[in-house]
């Protein structure tokens, strides 16, 4: 990555190595549950986290006090801290794990509490379980990290922000170790209804993104992260590498509060700046996986900034939101997993729930089966309510 531009050229940052992933969504517990239900051609039918065992996190009270996006956090977290191999205190690595909304369902109960038993019945860990940085919070305690610990709050573009914003605490040495994600566990009625009733949500139920009869998103639920290293730091202590991150872009619309500017300006920004931080170009990139939100406008826009980006031989394009729905921060997150599974397995996941992509939006969609090809470099779109858009550029990092 580069990790600044001066009048005498851009000057270079550290390597940054992917050495672990987690993933906690609907597919169930861990990276292989999630790309095992990935390479399906179909999509599970609940975007609900089912009930998993988190005994080895903490005894049950100590797992009551955490609200679920945390809990879910931790459990992607230990899996991704297990895989990297590393082992705390680390005083100089940081953890950067995002939320868009935090703790509603704490939020939610509490509330009830209060209305029908009264205020002195309000829980005292209210605060730090709904507060939207109990998660890195929890995630810096439980491996050792005194680094930075940051939540970055920008919507559905939070969990891709994260990654960039962590690749560049490593890239300028900052920090040896960050680890890097999102969480999010707001499937509840009123979120559910606040959406719906902005018109965002699928009227059928049914994700299918950039298929020509696409009608809304479907929430989701669910975590993902991501351990990044600094390249040396990982080859000396024999860390497997998983993938590599080289170039991360953040860039605002600065147009509607909901809306996508339909010229698509500031995500071909985005998009445009992440490929000049890795220093590649457009036909470099083999792949994209993209928002796809599965909505008319946002579809719709992220194709056009698509194709002035790429031009007419625009990669093949994949929305893993077709498979685990919407889960707003953690959605980035979990599709910078799902990146980083594609460059291992060089197989690119069909986009669930899509069977006509829409003319307009005219791009080469993988839909039905899992695609074979030779991947090098994958990037990752993430563009959120607030105009936040985000980009990350991984690469292939050989066995």
């Amino acid at each position: 990555m580069r990790v600044a531009v001066t009048p005498n050229g851009p000057v270079e940052g550290y390597r940054v190595a992917v050495t672990g992933v987690g993933a906690l969504s609907c597919a169930g517990v861990g990276v292989p549950a999630l790309w095992q239900a990935l390479l399906s051609p179909t999509a599970p039918g609940s975007k609900h986290v089912s009930e998993f065992d988190a005994s080895h996190l903490g005894g049950p009270k100590e797992l009551r006090r955490l609200d679920p996006f945390t809990l879910y956090a931790l459990m992607a977290a230990d899996e991704a801290w297990r895989q990297s191999g590393l082992a705390g205190p680390l005083t100089d690595a940081g953890s950067i794990v995002t939320t868009g909304i935090g703790g509603l369902q704490t939020v939610l109960e509490q509330y009830r509490v209060l209305e029908q038993k009264g205020p002195d019945r309000v829980s005292p860990f209210m605060v730090p379980m709904m507060m939207p940085n109990a998660a890195t919070a929890a995630v810096s305690m439980r491996f050792g990290l005194g680094g930075p610990c940051e939540t970055v709050t920008t919507a559905c573009a939070a969990g891709t922000h994260a990654i960039g914003n962590g690749a560049r605490l490593v890239a300028t040495g900052r920090s040896s170790v960050v680890v890097v994600g999102g969480a999010e566990a707001v499937l509840v009625e009123i979120a559910e209804a606040g959406f719906r009733n902005m018109t965002a949500l699928s009227n059928t139920d049914l994700s299918r993104p950039f298929d020509v009869n696409r009608n809304g998103f479907v929430m989701g639920e669910g975590a993902g992260i991501l351990v990044l290293e600094e390249w040396n730091h990982a080859l000396e202590r024999g860390a497997t590498i998983l993938a590599e991150v080289i170039g991360a872009a953040s860039t605002a619309d600065a147009h509607h509060i909901t809306a996508p500017d339909p010229s698509g300006r500031g995500a071909i920004r985005c998009m445009e700046l992440a490929l000049a931080d890795a220093d590649v170009r457009p036909e470099d990139v083999s792949h994209i996986n993209a928002h796809g939100t599965s909505t008319p406008l946002n579809d719709l826009a992220e194709a056009m900034a698509v194709k002035h980006v790429f031009g007419p031989d625009a990669p093949p394009v994949t929305s893993i939101k077709g498979h685990l729905g919407h889960s707003l921060a953690a959605a980035g997150a979990l599709e910078g997993v799902a990146s980083v599974m594609t460059l291992r397995e060089q197989l690119i996941p069909p986009t669930a729930g899509t069977t006509t992509v829409d003319p307009e939006v005219g791009l080469d969609v993988v839909i039905g089966e899992p695609r074979r090809a030779n991947i090098e470099v994958v990037l990752s779109n993430s563009f959120g309510f607030g105009g936040h858009n985000g980009s990350v550029v991984f690469r292939r990092f050989p066995a």
